[in-house]
């Protein structure tokens, strides 16, 4: 078979070449770290990687969902927190001024706090997040929670009941805020009767009063009988007999109460369901009162109430009282909405941490997984580019010495 010089310069030629290409890839391997460069190198590994690659991006996106949920948390927590603490003062005030021996100025002295507290209490309804939203505000968040309407003299909630919720796994939403319309507006008012005068009806009682003095076992009567379908099943009938000795009974709506309450009559006040009743007169006669229909009140209100007694001379003891009283029983009410939600506050900063190590677990093993497919073993490819370098060194050998024989180194 004879040869031309042609081919074999061409095959030298493609030969060098072909190791140059070899050793290009070699050292662009070597440099880049990467066993795959291109989706040709290994397709089925490349569109794993790049499958894997929209997981990191979405973790990642998650993360930083994350983090802003955490602070948006943090930030209503520490609100409720102060909340608490101004309202625990509150409290204490509010039962300092039922002190007999107080003067109007001592309770006047005590309104000018109680005023400051519920101003501060009014800033931390309208806190903001980080990026200037009202966090009590459900969904209506570019405007403030609280506001004070001079022509009823009372603070409206001017949001809504939305709550923002953020996404942190693929099928995994935690609430991000709490409105005020369940967080403070459906704090439960006292419950009471509906007038402390009685009504009374003809025959020779002339008065009566009636006073809740034992809340606890009020608020278990009012449970019992109050009916939201039949208001006249709220109206309860103090009904008093001629007899030896006088006689009163207890009555819901003319009918008697199971079992009866009766006893006898001397012009004592009546202890019943924890409530004091006060009749004047004698035998024969009836006297009226009704529950009050169960409300909500918000803190901000409640206050406004307290100081507006408190400021006044012209209240009675009875006034006082009964504003105390009402006031005592809000706070307290006030303070286990805003305890409750401090609990739900920290299981959700729990499942933000739950989320944050399981995507930080997700993303290892993503890592590892993306480099198996697409990184070199750095070993390896530094043995391929010297295998590739020495085998371009003797193409290059070899085609010197080819192309300078001729048939005269054989003669």
């Amino acid at each position: 078979m004879r040869l031309s010089n042609n081919i074999m310069y061409q095959n030298s030629l493609d030969s060098i070449l072909s190791g140059q290409e070899k050793l290009v890839d070699s050292q662009l391997r070597v440099n880049t770290q990467k066993k795959v460069l291109t989706a040709a190198d290994d397709p089925a590994a490349m569109a794993q990687a790049n499958l894997i690659t929209k997981k990191l991006e979405l973790n990642d996106q998650f993360d930083k969902n994350m983090s802003f949920l955490r602070g948006r948390l943090e930030v209503e927590e520490n609100a409720l927190k102060s909340m608490n603490t101004q309202i625990e003062r509150a409290r204490e005030l509010s039962i300092q001024a039922g002190n007999g021996a107080y003067t109007h100025t001592d309770r006047e002295g005590i309104s000018k706090e109680l005023a400051e507290i519920q101003k501060s209490l009014l800033d931390l309804m309208n806190t903001r997040s980080e990026d200037g939203r009202f966090i009590f505000s459900g969904f209506q968040d570019s405007k403030a929670a609280y506001s004070y309407d001079s022509a009823s003299q009372t603070y409206t909630y001017n949001g809504d009941q939305g709550n923002h919720s953020i996404q942190v796994a693929t099928s995994t939403y935690i609430q991000a805020t709490d409105n005020g319309a369940d967080l403070f507006e459906k704090t439960k008012a006292r419950l009471n009767v509906a007038s402390n005068a009685m009504t009374i009806l003809p025959g020779a009682i002339t008065a009566g009063s009636v006073y809740v003095k034992q809340q606890a076992e009020f608020d278990q009567f009012h449970a019992n009988y109050y009916d939201p379908l039949t208001p006249a099943n709220n109206t309860f009938n103090v009904v008093v007999t001629a007899g030896a000795p006088d006689q009163y009974e207890i009555r819901q709506n003319g009918s008697p109460l199971v079992p009866a309450v009766t006893g006898d009559f001397t012009g004592e006040s009546i202890e019943f369901a924890g409530m004091e009743i006060s009749l004047q007169g004698a035998a024969p006669g009836q006297a009226d009162f009704t529950l009050e229909t169960p409300t909500n009140k918000n803190i901000l209100n409640t206050l406004e109430g307290l100081i507006s007694v408190l400021e006044n001379p012209a209240s009675t003891q009875a006034q006082l009282q009964e504003t105390l009283a009402d006031s005592v029983v809000e706070l307290d009410n006030a303070q286990e909405a805003i305890t409750f939600t401090r609990a739900s506050i920290g299981g959700r900063l729990n499942a933000v941490t739950r989320n944050e190590n399981a995507n930080s677990g997700e993303e290892i093993v993503n890592v590892a997984t993306k480099a198996s497919l697409l990184e070199a073993d750095m070993a390896e490819a530094i043995s391929e580019l010297k295998k590739n370098e020495t085998a371009l060194q003797a193409a290059q050998a070899t085609f010197g010495r080819v192309s300078g024989l001729t048939l005269f180194d054989y003669i």
